[in-house]
């Protein structure tokens, strides 16, 4: 049995069909074997072809209407181009099918790699238009993006709970202390580095001896949540000064200029 596959297709030929009677698929594959078996030599012999797996299956697809049998042959090719026209003539010389006589009249002899190669232009395109749209950034921005990085490289765990702060905690003499540890990043993205987070609902103990210490700041999200913070810490902690997000918005959403104004 031929194989019904082959590995590298580079072309396939189509093929019109018309019989004078109703035929089956299989008719017409045997009809074209037997045709044209010793007609091109042993080395274009189909059956050997299709054994080798230098032609594929071939594919009959046949409707039938008003006793007339109409369709289309479809044969896949790894031969090159003068084999594969030579092959395609041959099949324009099967007159018959059985009984009934047919015609078959090659249409196309598709070059599966120049479709390929108009993929791959295509693909390319697209993929090069999509490069050229994304904006490269300035070297402002650049900078900007390294100085930003750097900043938020500062964030350290301080104390024995560990909360996100600032590099100037023990430096500083007046401390901000926020919520959590987006808060903290927001403050240094600012350039304010004497910043620490309570990072919990509880009041951790570090921030209770710091602000026993050193001045205090509490700057908190304009919502009921920042009133409650502020209630906690101020029983017991000591509490210098108090700041607010503006109504609804939160510390970790505020740019560098509303971050000043609120403090």
């Amino acid at each position: 049995m031929g194989k019904t596959y082959i590995d590298t297709v580079k072309y396939v030929v189509h093929t019109d069909l018309e019989i004078d009677g109703i035929v089956e698929k299989p008719d017409v594959v045997g009809a074209i074997f037997g045709q044209t078996e010793g007609l091109l030599g042993d080395e274009l012999d189909l059956r050997e072809l299709q054994k080798s797996g230098r032609i594929g299956r071939i594919e009959v697809n046949i409707n039938t209407k008003s006793g007339k049998s109409i369709g289309e042959i479809v044969l896949p090719s790894s031969l090159d181009r003068v084999e594969t026209a030579i092959l395609s003539a041959a099949l324009e010389t099967v007159d018959r099918v059985g009984p009934c006589e047919a015609k078959i009249k090659v249409k196309t002899i598709e070059d599966t790699r120049t479709v390929k190669r108009d993929q791959v232009v295509n693909r390319a395109k697209f993929l090069l238009k999509g490069m050229m749209s994304e904006i490269m950034p300035e070297r402002k921005e650049i900078s900007e993006l390294v100085r930003e990085e750097v900043k938020l490289a500062d964030v350290q765990a301080y104390g024995p709970e560990k909360l996100a702060a600032g590099p100037n905690i023990d430096d500083a003499d007046h401390l901000i202390v926020v919520e959590g540890r987006a808060d903290v990043l927001t403050m240094l993205k600012a350039d304010i580095r004497n910043v620490i987070c309570l990072q919990g609902k509880v009041v951790p103990k570090t921030v209770m001896e710091l602000s026993h210490k050193k001045t205090m700041t509490v700057f908190v999200d304009g919502d009921r949540g920042g009133d409650l913070i502020i209630k906690q810490l101020a029983d017991c902690a000591e509490i210098d000064f108090v700041a607010k997000a503006p109504d609804g918005k939160e510390v970790e959403e505020l740019m560098g200029k509303e971050i000043l104004m609120a403090l």
